[in-house]
């Protein structure tokens, strides 16, 4: 008895480190564990989030303060919208974006990404076009202009739900809703 005890420990102490999965490609998948106990109980796993492509690698703040990072709109189609507050083009933009983007909010978020101009006028372009509930980002440095290569506002930058930027420069109100609608179904 006290042999087979003591093989029983070694054993286990041998083989116990084995067991321990070092990388993904040691571990046993969840789904295959419970497809091969029938009948076990198996729990809810937290589903791991989307893989963050380079094009939403990216932190700044709100005209607000909030602190804002991309990376939680990663897995869905994103636009970012460069604009100026004295920009006329920027101004007939804004109404469309107002109009459509709390219907996409959760499916294809608009992000305003603020520029050329000074925060108090920022500002009151967002209250005059009513583009509080949208994400508006400062971004008087211009880090996010040339980290993305923007050379004039107006400017939509439309990535798709993989990181792939589809499209890069003006788009009317027409041609806006129609790209976010295709993206958002699709």
């Amino acid at each position: 008895m006290r042999r087979t005890t003591v093989a029983a420990t070694l054993a286990v102490a041998l083989l116990a480190p084995a067991a321990c999965a070092v990388g993904p490609e040691r571990a046993t998948p969840v789904e295959a564990v419970a497809a091969a106990s029938p009948g076990a109980v198996t729990t809810a796993v937290p589903v791991s989030p989307a893989r963050v492509p380079e094009t939403l690698r990216f932190t700044a703040r709100t005209l607000d303060g909030t602190e804002f990072s991309a990376a939680a709109l990663a897995g869905r189609p994103v636009v970012l919208w460069f604009w100026a507050p004295w920009c006329a083009t920027c101004a007939s933009q804004a109404w469309t974006v107002a109009e459509i983007a709390p219907k996409y909010r959760d499916t294809m978020p608009i992000v305003g990404v603020a520029g050329l101009g000074e925060q108090p006028a920022m500002k009151d372009f967002v209250t005059e076009f009513d583009l509080a509930g949208t994400p508006q980002l400062d971004d008087r440095a211009g880090t996010l202009w040339r980290r993305f290569e923007v050379v004039e506002q107006s400017t939509f930058l439309i990535i798709d739900r993989d990181g792939r930027v589809v499209h890069q420069g003006f788009l009317d109100g027409e041609s806006l809703t129609r790209q976010v609608e295709a993206l958002a179904r699709g």
